[in-house]
């Protein structure tokens, strides 16, 4: 088995990371109202006005992935670093490929000065509760998630 590298994606990897993606949303239930294409993960994440960065896995083809967010600054004049999307293949799972992926998330979090990691995990997913508290996460108890959908957005502006 070759030898597991965790880099930063460069653009030839997107057909292959938009494959990953694609897999765990099927895996988190909203497969139906997937919506990114190759063009959007340019855009997104290599693009003159980059939203994201994206790091990957790599061991004979890519098997997982990290993408992440960078919150300017807040209460403590540090940035926060959030965690938006964390996948490993099931068969590269309970193999440390996800805890490097992390591991390279952290470092590059300090690099850019940040004060914390945020992210959030699934209702129901035990095993990825179970890693992260492994690695030292924790639940924030202070705070709870909450969302709109487009149609709660448009009631909201008045459209």
């Amino acid at each position: 088995m070759r030898l597991l590298s965790i880099r930063e994606a460069r653009q030839d990897d997107v057909p292959a990371v938009l494959e990953l993606i694609r897999a765990l949303a099927a895996f988190e239930g909203y497969l139906d109202d997937f919506a990114v294409d190759a063009d959007a993960l340019l855009a997104r994440a290599f693009g003159t006005a980059a939203q994201c960065q994206v790091f990957v896995a790599e061991r004979e083809t890519l098997c997982g992935y990290a993408v992440v967010q960078t919150l300017a600054f807040t209460f403590d004049l540090r940035p926060s670093v959030r965690l938006k999307e964390l996948y490993v293949v099931p068969a590269q799972r309970n193999g440390g490929v996800g805890e490097e992926l992390l591991r390279r998330v952290a470092h590059w979090a300090l690099e850019q000065g940040a004060g914390r990691l945020l992210w959030d995990v699934l209702a129901g997913n035990d095993a990825a509760e179970r890693f992260y508290r492994r690695l030292g996460g924790r639940p924030d108890s202070k705070w709870i998630a909450y969302g709109m959908d487009d149609r709660a957005l448009q009631r909201l502006a008045g459209g």
